[in-house]
């Protein structure tokens, strides 16, 4: 974990004598949501569980960590002593949803803890000492990314969904991204499938490769700026890091090499299926009604210009849909994980869909019918049964 910051022991005593503080419910919330992100209830390190509340020349500024990632948010509010302390995050979080929209009042105590009230609800809450908690370290100045806020969110939103879990593998807990000067592609994997966003835009910053992890970019994700206005993605001294309208991500890159993505996308297909989207995602979202107790084993036969989509189980029973397609040497009976499959579908943005096949036994690709998008997602069959 980074050491915290170093005061003195004046800046000490200030910070944790007495903080007073009004502030509107909702804006207060919206920050302490967004810094709760980065805190941790999976360690020792009590104040890795806490939130930094720091009030300062009109404005409230609320700070998370977990030791590899800090979020923190400013508000505006009405600062009647400056100070700061360290409040339980999960507390906080659940304590300020469910107020209703108003004025609060925060203070701290010089007997320790605090006391956070609105109208007639008053809560005294367990606090630790501010100076303890360590502030964001520099990053940045070694490469950097610049691109539409709505152009960052689509690409991310379209490869998360397949981001490994598997913390033995840590590499594959985060998002490839790579830039060339000409091209940045996104990639996440979790070895059951493949998900890849390419991006053809020249000058949009300088070379990088970087693994960024997940809880990073859904914190970047929501950072509050309008999709029309530009996001400035910054990478340095293994860290990455963005900041804009008095909020600010800084994370630990992860480390590791990342597999060779490519090898794992067929260079070649024999079959195709061209289908609609929406129709697709409701047989077979139907389908997992039952598949969900059988591995979410989900069967799909191409015959003639129809695909039958069927699922089995020993508890539920058994499900059969059929949808039209378009094929090219299209019979074939392959079968897929359910989820994956409505996981890859839904950053399809037009309505067609192609799935491109060899062998019931060989990965498939998922990409949009018409593939301006530079989208694509490969998913490993499952054995039929």
């Amino acid at each position: 974990m980074p050491e915290a910051t170093t005061l003195d022991s004046e800046s000490r005593v200030r910070q944790n004598t007495h903080m007073n503080l009004d502030c509107p419910r909702k804006e207060f919330f919206e920050a302490v949501s967004a810094a709760a992100a980065a805190s941790s209830i999976r360690t020792s390190v009590n104040i890795l569980q806490s939130l930094k509340i720091e009030a300062r020349d009109g404005a409230v500024r609320v700070l998370g960590c977990d030791g590899e990632m800090w979020v923190e948010r400013s508000v505006a509010g009405m600062v009647t002593e400056d100070g700061a302390v360290c409040l339980p995050a999960k507390t906080l979080t659940q304590i300020l949803s469910q107020l209703p929209d108003g004025d609060l009042h925060l203070e701290s105590l010089e007997s320790g803890g605090a006391v956070l009230s609105e109208g007639a609800s008053e809560y005294r809450l367990q606090a630790l000492d501010a100076a303890d908690f360590p502030e964001p370290p520099e990053f940045g100045g070694e490469g950097e990314l610049t691109l539409s806020m709505a152009e960052f969110r689509r690409a991310v939103d379209s490869v998360l969904y397949a981001v490994s879990t598997d913390q033995h593998r840590q590499v594959l807990t985060g998002v490839l991204m790579n830039y060339n000067g000409r091209e940045l592609i996104l990639v996440a994997t979790d070895t059951h499938r493949l998900a890849v966003r390419k991006i053809a835009q020249a000058g949009i910053g300088t070379q990088i490769s970087a693994v960024v992890p997940e809880r990073a970019l859904r914190a970047m994700k929501a950072l509050p700026i309008a999709d029309e206005e530009n996001l400035t993605i910054n990478f340095g001294k293994d860290r990455v890091g963005a900041e804009a309208s008095g909020a600010k991500v800084v994370s630990q890159l992860l480390a590791g090499t990342y597999p060779n993505w490519e090898r794992v996308v067929p260079p070649e297909s024999t079959r195709t299926w061209s289908v609609e989207v929406d129709q697709l995602q409701e047989k077979v979202r139907r389908a997992m009604i039952i598949a969900a107790e059988s591995a979410s084993r989900v069967r799909f036969k191409g015959t003639d210009d129809q695909i039958i989509i069927a699922a089995r189980s020993e508890e539920r029973g058994e499900a059969k849909e059929q949808v039209a397609m378009i094929p090219t040497n299209g019979d074939m009976e392959i079968a897929f994980n359910g989820k994956y499959v409505l996981d890859a579908l839904d950053p399809i943005e037009g309505p067609g869909l192609r799935v491109e096949m060899t062998e019931n036994s060989r990965p498939a690709i998922f990409r949009p019918a018409d593939d301006d998008t530079g989208y694509f997602c490969v998913i490993m069959p499952m054995l039929i049964s």
